[in-house]
C-alpha cells in the first residue's frame, strides 16, 4: 500500500498543472521500479486556497508531494523510489517551473507497521490484462 498525496497552490493553473498525468505518471514510475505493485498506489490531491511563498508575491506557487508507503524496504530500495519519483515529479512540473517562481518539494515516509486495508485491486487489474490480451474473452 502506497499513497501520493499531493498540496498545491491554488494560483497554479490547473490545465497546466494536470493533476490526472501526473497521477498516471507517478503510478507508471512506482510500478516501473518493481517495487511497488500497481495495484497498491493510491493518489490525491489537495489545492490549498490559503498560501504564503516566499515573500508573499502573488505569481509565487508551490508543489509538495508526500509519499506513504508500507513498511519493509531498506535504505538503498527507498533511495531508488524516492529519486524516481522526485526526478518524475520535477520533469511533470518543469514547464511551470520555467515560467514562473514554483517550489517544488517531496518527502517520503514509512507507513506505521499497524495498519488495515483490503484490496480486491489486484483481481480487477489481472481481469483486466487477460481482456487486453484476448479482446474476444468475456
Amino acid at each position: 500500500m502506497a499513497h501520493f498525496i499531493v498540496e498545491y497552490s491554488a494560483n497554479l493553473d490547473e490545465n497546466q498543472l494536470d493533476l490526472s498525468g501526473l497521477f498516471a505518471k507517478l503510478h507508471r514510475a512506482a510500478a516501473n521500479t518493481r517495487l511497488l505493485p500497481l495495484a497498491g498506489l493510491r493518489s490525491r490531491a489537495h489545492r490549498c486556497e490559503h498560501f504564503y511563498v516566499a515573500d508573499g508575491a502573488s505569481q509565487f506557487a508551490f508543489v509538495h508531494l508526500e509519499f506513504k508507503l508500507s513498511s519493509g524496504r531498506g535504505p538503498q530500495k527507498q533511495r531508488l523510489i524516492a529519486d524516481t519519483l522526485f526526478a518524475t515529479l520535477t520533469d511533470h512540473l518543469q514547464p511551470i517551473y520555467d515560467a514562473q517562481g514554483l517550489a517544488i518539494s517531496f518527502a517520503m515516509s514509512e507507513l506505521p507497521p499497524i495498519k488495515a486495508n483490503k484490496n480486491n485491486l489486484h483481481d480487477y487489474l489481472a481481469d483486466r490484462a487477460c481482456l487486453r490480451a484476448d479482446p474476444g474473452r468475456r
